[in-house]
């Protein structure tokens, strides 16, 4: 073999070498043998977090990984969330995961028959939520949403699915607009008698609806005991609206004093008409139950004692089961909601 033809193959070699360590580098996996959850906030680059996993254990080289991304066109792949990075992905890989990869996901749930200030609560206790919105407060909220006067139930009690990061405001907006949402259809499907001058006047009966029971079959008997009493002229006497007006001074007893007070508007023993606004955050059952109240003679109800109620048409046999059901037979084991397994949710 002459020099030439030597000098040849060993070029050859040499270049077989370096293109077989070169893409030995460029696929050099991760070293978690496990997903391991990363963390993307708004302002980190490829640049600060590749240092980072780099100084955690799992990423090999954090100058390998902002070199593929520049080579690759992948430097703003990064978006906010967490994510579970699979085990011994390649920089390539990593980078392509990071721009198509679906965010860990959490839940907060908004009861239905919570006040505006409850629901508050539990999405400032709801974990990797933003607070974006200071002060949480009604006031606050009805500011963003750009309500006037008293923002009680215009959200909407569901599941919202949030991602870590995700701002409080996104949230309430969703609940928002999903309110509007079910109360315009509700109302699209009004039954043709009901007693409401606007949806609003709809929404603020669903609220003490919600509030009145929790058994779904009798929402919409409630409802056509309280539309029946307006139709006709009388007060609503519902307590948990006299119990919304007292707001944090009321003790948890209802007393004679504040079923007489007529500087609260919302005491329906003493006002007519509709409180002046919802008391609660009602869900769709009852929204369909306000908008579509059940036929009956019925004005009155109280609670047996087991989260149902005894109906009544008149006066005296109305009084006489709250006798039965107040006075006489009051039980040890009484509640005012029923059983959850006695009373499933649709």
């Amino acid at each position: 073999m002459t020099l030439s033809k030597r000098l040849l193959a060993l070029s050859s070699l040499v270049f077989l070498l370096l293109s077989a360590t070169v893409l030995a580098i460029w696929q050099l996996p991760t070293s978690n043998e496990q997903p391991v959850r990363i963390e993307v906030v708004s302002g980190d680059t490829i640049s600060s977090l590749s240092r980072r996993w780099q100084a955690d254990g799992w990423l090999p080289s954090a100058l390998l990984l902002r070199l593929q991304a520049r080579l690759t066109g992948q430097e703003r792949v990064l978006r906010v969330g967490e994510y579970d990075v699979p085990a011994a992905l390649s920089g390539t890989e990593l980078l392509n995961f990071l721009a198509n990869a679906t965010p860990v996901t959490y839940r907060v749930s908004l009861i239905e028959g919570l006040q505006l200030r409850e629901a508050l609560t539990a999405l400032a206790e709801a974990p990797r939520l933003t607070q974006d919105l200071n002060p949480l407060t009604p006031e606050r909220v009805g500011e963003m949403l750009g309500l006037q006067g008293n923002p009680e139930g215009w959200l909407y009690p569901d599941t919202y699915v949030y991602h870590s990061g995700e701002g409080v405001s996104s949230v309430i907006r969703q609940a928002y607009q999903r309110m509007r949402e079910q109360l315009a259809a509700a109302w699209e499907a009004r039954a043709a008698d009901v007693p409401y001058k606007s949806p609003y006047e709809a929404l603020i009966m669903a609220s003490i609806v919600e509030k009145e029971t929790g058994v779904v079959a009798e929402r919409p008997v409630i409802a056509g005991v309280f539309v029946r009493r307006l139709q006709q002229n009388m007060r609503l006497e519902t307590d948990p609206t006299v119990i919304y007006g007292l707001g944090p001074q009321f003790d948890g007893n209802l007393r004679k004093k504040h079923l007489q007070d007529r500087t609260n508007p919302y005491n329906t023993y003493r006002q007519k008409g509709l409180p002046p606004t919802p008391i609660a955050l009602a869900g769709r059952a009852a929204l369909d139950a306000a908008l579509n109240p059940a036929d009956g003679d019925e004005l009155y109800f109280v609670a047996r004692g087991d989260g149902s109620h005894q109906f009544s048409a008149t006066l005296e046999e109305h009084n006489k089961a709250v006798r039965k059901y107040q006075i006489f037979r009051r039980k040890k084991d009484y509640r005012s909601a029923p059983a959850e397994a006695a009373t499933p949710e649709s």
